[in-house]
């Protein structure tokens, strides 16, 4: 077995290696601050323009590679750093790249699936997008499969609706008509791992199959805990930052149907009242971050 090497080890990435790594001789994983690790993996620094040295010889070694850091102004700081590096390990077999909704921007609240035309509108959506071709240019001239997965908003234990009632922070915001999808943290995991096991190419929607509004799931988790839900806040007096704003003029509902039938997946949480539940009832909601 050789090794999978995670770029970006966090909040998901950590799962999907929890799923994963049993099937490689090592998880190797990158973080941006020095002496970050994480239990059971072994840990690289890559800031986004600095690599440790090391890295250039796990390729050497890597069966399979993971993607999990964001484009910034000027590319993907993963290709600008090791394309070169990547297109020569000869042992490579799968690479899976972590991308989001985002690229399809705004449908005005109808359905999409792989096939919609993407027309982002925010300028990270716009390097998503980018990335993804960069990405499928490498994997197409390298030979190896590469699997897209476009993921919805990402939530799970530590991160999630009774977090921020807890914390005095949720906020009920009303735009008519408008809804988002999500996606546990584990039903991501599992999504990379079939697609890995099967050595799996193309693009994935990775999303739950029930597409609500924002404002529905904070009062289902007050519910749930017995609290007073915050007072429902119209959009155009809620103050939010320009990167929350920016959500709230996409609004689509995306499918999953393809994940389903090529990759053999589906979600554990359909739904965010199923994973509402059982984080609650199991009393995981807090986590461990």
């Amino acid at each position: 077995m050789g090794k999978l090497v995670i770029f970006g080890m966090g909040y998901s990435a950590r799962r999907i290696a929890d799923a994963l790594g049993d099937g490689y001789s090592e998880v190797v994983g990158t973080h941006r601050s020095p002496g970050a690790a994480v239990a059971g993996y072994t840990a690289r620094r890559f800031d986004g323009e600095t690599p440790d040295p090391t890295l250039a010889a796990d390729f050497e070694e890597a069966e399979a590679l993971l993607v999990s850091i964001a484009p910034d102004a000027t590319g993907d700081p993963v290709l600008r750093a090791f394309s070169e590096i990547i297109a020569e390990a000869s042992r490579l077999r799968w690479i899976g790249y972590l991308s989001t909704i985002g690229v399809y921007g705004d449908h005005g609240g109808d359905w999409v699936d792989e096939d919609a035309t993407c027309r982002p509108v925010s300028a990270r959506s716009k390097a998503r997008l980018a990335a993804e071709a960069a990405w499928a240019d490498l994997a197409e001239r390298h030979g190896v499969p590469l699997a897209i997965f476009r993921l919805s908003g990402i939530y799970g234990p530590g991160r999630n609706a009774f977090v921020k009632l807890e914390a005095g922070t949720a906020k009920r915001i009303v735009k008519p008509e408008q809804v988002f999808n999500r996606i546990h943290v584990d039903d991501i995991a599992g999504a990379v791992e079939k697609a890995a096991r099967r050595g799996a190419s193309g693009i994935f929607n990775v999303t739950d199959d029930e597409p609500a509004p924002p404002q529905d799931v904070v009062a289902y988790a007050a519910r749930l805990m017995g609290v007073s839900p915050p007072p429902e806040i119209a959009f155009e007096d809620a103050e939010m930052t320009p990167m929350a704003r920016s959500f709230y003029g996409e609004n689509k509902r995306v499918a999953n149907a393809k994940a389903r039938r090529d990759l053999g997946w589906s979600p554990l949480y359909p739904t965010y009242r199923s994973a509402l539940e059982t984080m609650w009832r199991e009393g995981s909601w807090r986590g461990d971050d």
